[in-house]
């Protein structure tokens, strides 16, 4: 039996960490190879990829839809529950466009290589 003493620790629990919200706004456009992904996160090893895709596929944030083809095509995709992280996600890409902007105004060197 788990325990939260507050709700944001479930959410947490789901999608904590440092690449399972990159993985979901990734995917928030269209489904993906596993290669596809790895390309877009390049600073992702390819067991922490699998890892992270593991557990947000048992969570039922993602779906993971295997062809039966040669070679062996998997695509990954948001599931219906996993959509509805659409606007948590928003926000937080949102806010950290502005977070951006703020350390740069303030002199700060950032460098986006990337964006959504």
């Amino acid at each position: 039996m788990k325990k939260y003493n507050f709700p944001v620790e479930a959410t947490l629990d789901v999608i904590g960490g440092k690449w399972k919200v990159v993985i979901l706004c990734i995917l928030t456009g269209e489904k993906k190879r596993t290669s596809e992904l790895k390309r877009a996160i390049p600073d992702i090893t390819q067991k922490m990829l699998t890892q992270q895709l593991r557990e947000l596929e048992r969570d039922g944030i993602i779906i993971r839809t295997v062809y039966n083809q040669v070679p062996p095509k998997v695509e990954y995709s948001l599931s219906g529950y996993g959509k509805t992280l659409t606007k948590v996600l928003d926000f937080m890409c949102d806010w950290g466009g502005s977070h951006i902007e703020k350390r740069q105004q303030e002199g700060e060197s950032i460098i986006i290589t990337r964006k959504n």
